[in-house]
């Protein structure tokens, strides 16, 4: 591929200049804008003193302002960097600094937290608050000049840092370009001079609306909103940062939306909750495609959405910000896919710890490794970067941590990460296999399980149970787990919880979670003595 974000927006612009690019509440900006708006904070950004390869933090929810500072990053050769919007001053100070960030545009909302850590950002050339502030840089600064993109501009996506601190993925933006095409429901021709780009997309007048429910700042959120954006589509925001599930049902109904992003049963249960309680109030047969990636959504949540949904595949995308997309499974009315069974892509595989790959049916349990358009790894990190990124059977591989078998038909069975499997009397346990099954239970609304320590077992396992309703029995619950697995991956303590803490992203707040475990299991050890 001979282009980058910036070209691609551009050829957009110039053939399709009225068209709507994005919805945001009653706000729309046609490609046309897009485009002005873009080159013009650009050419701000490179006002300011922002030099080629310098790093551009987007501390925003989902708005507009997003997409226009990813592609103003893009233009002016410089690296946009998203950023947790739920971080407070020493996390982003941890994440600016690692990053070396030398520009921030941020929302009004978070002021008072900038202002808390700009004393201690000497090196950033440029605070931007999208508002009144955004607005007079754009209104006083001519477009940068078009074409100035460039192939090896990085793409910084910090990870969410759910075991550990987090890390930033480098990925040169001609290879997350050229992976987002390869798998965008209509790809654009590899190789194509501007002129042959401007004649496809030309042709493309017929583009579908689709809405980001999950966070632009998480790897999913923003590789989904890319991709529906180079094939030529409308995209959509709710103008509320925190998730509604009833603005989005109206959005659907209004704007006859086709396809959309949310992560796991943290982002569909509410919205189920929500057809099952008032089953005529929305229109949701516009729908034809929801996707998920990061966090899998349970059976009996898929199986009550495509109720209300019959002609939706709903696919469960398997992936990470080191790999974008790995391999998924697709689930339609009357036919619900296993929730941890995947087709893998062509680029996918499981690695072995002798370095060669799996094959169907061997049973061996791997590490979930893809090949092709990969990141140049992590910012700042070599080790862990060796860890992840390594070369086995011939080719460069990104390893994300999960671990994974393939099954005779060909299919991944994703077993969990590594890092989280819980090690108990010599037994290995991996939770999400026990979350799987517990959240079938009609009485649990959400689950985690953690591994605590034990002195004779090495460690236990504690299921943490958000209850739908009166909490089950303890009792109740260990037979349904029991039903299902062997008796060692049956929790030995079922604690209740009023909610179980996930991030904006919808995956499990590990480090929290751990510490209330923790401090159930000891509680409980506590009353078994007295």
């Amino acid at each position: 591929m001979t282009w980058n974000f910036a070209t691609v927006f551009e050829a957009l612009a110039r053939v399709r200049p009225g068209d709507t690019a994005l919805m945001h509440g009653e706000r729309t900006v046609s490609w046309g804008e897009l485009d002005d708006r873009a080159a013009r904070l650009a050419s701000a950004l490179r006002a300011a003193g922002l030099n080629d390869g310098d790093v551009v933090a987007q501390y925003l929810p989902n708005r507009p302002e997003y997409i226009e500072s990813f592609v103003a990053a893009a233009k002016a050769r410089l690296a946009p960097m998203n950023t947790n919007y739920r971080y407070v001053e020493d996390e982003l100070l941890e994440v600016w600094q690692d990053a070396n960030a030398r520009a921030v545009i941020y929302d009004p909302s978070f002021a008072d937290r900038v202002a808390a850590v700009r004393d201690r950002m000497p090196g950033v050339k440029a605070w931007i608050e999208a508002g009144s502030e955004y607005e007079s840089l754009i209104a006083a600064n001519e477009p940068i000049a078009v074409g100035s993109g460039d192939d090896d501009s990085l793409v910084l996506i910090y990870t969410g840092g759910t075991t550990g601190r987090p890390k930033g993925v480098m990925w040169r933006q001609a290879d997350l370009l050229s992976l987002l095409n390869s798998i965008a429901a209509r790809k654009l021709p590899d190789g194509a001079g501007p002129d042959e780009l401007v004649s496809v997309i030309g042709e493309r007048r017929d583009g579908v609306r689709a809405l980001v429910a999950c966070p632009l700042m998480h790897g999913f959120g923003l590789f989904y909103s890319l991709s529906e954006l180079i094939s030529g589509d409308t995209l959509i925001t709710l103008p509320t940062v925190k998730y509604d599930p009833e603005l989005l049902l109206d959005a659907v109904q209004t704007h006859k939306l086709k396809s959309i992003a949310l992560v796991g049963d943290a982002f569909a249960k509410p919205l189920l909750d929500k057809l099952d309680n008032e089953p005529q109030r929305w229109d949701v047969s516009s729908i034809r495609v929801l996707m998920s990636s990061g966090v899998m959504w349970s059976a009996p949540v898929k199986e009550g959405l495509l109720r209300h949904m019959p002609k939706a595949r709903m696919i469960d995308g398997l992936g990470s910000s080191e790999a974008s997309s790995i391999a998924s499974t697709a689930s339609t009315a009357g036919q619900v896919a296993d929730t941890a069974s995947f087709e893998p892509s062509d680029r996918a595989g499981v690695l072995l710890d002798d370095g060669t790959l799996a094959q169907p049916g061997d049973g061996k349990v791997g590490k979930l490794a893809v090949t092709g358009w990969l990141p140049m790894g992590y910012l700042n990190d070599p080790k862990k970067t060796a860890e992840v990124f390594v070369e086995a059977a011939g080719r460069r591989w990104s390893m994300p941590g999960d671990m994974a078998t393939i099954e005779a038909n060909g299919r991944i069975k994703l077993l969990g990460r590594g890092s989280s499997c819980i090690n108990t009397g010599g037994e290995k346990v991996f939770p999400e296999e026990v979350e799987q099954v517990l959240v079938k239970h009609p009485g649990v609304v959400d689950v985690a399980v953690v591994g605590v320590p034990d002195e004779r077992f090495g460690q236990s396992i504690v299921a943490l149970v958000e209850p739908r309703g009166e909490a089950p029995s303890e009792t109740e619950l260990r037979e349904h787990v029991r039903a299902s697995l062997a008796g060692y991956k049956v929790p030995r303590l079922f604690h209740a919880v009023e909610s179980v803490d996930r991030l904006p992203n919808g995956k499990l707040d590990h480090r929290k979670l751990a510490d209330v475990a923790r401090a159930a299991w000891a509680a409980g050890v506590s009353a078994a003595a007295s």
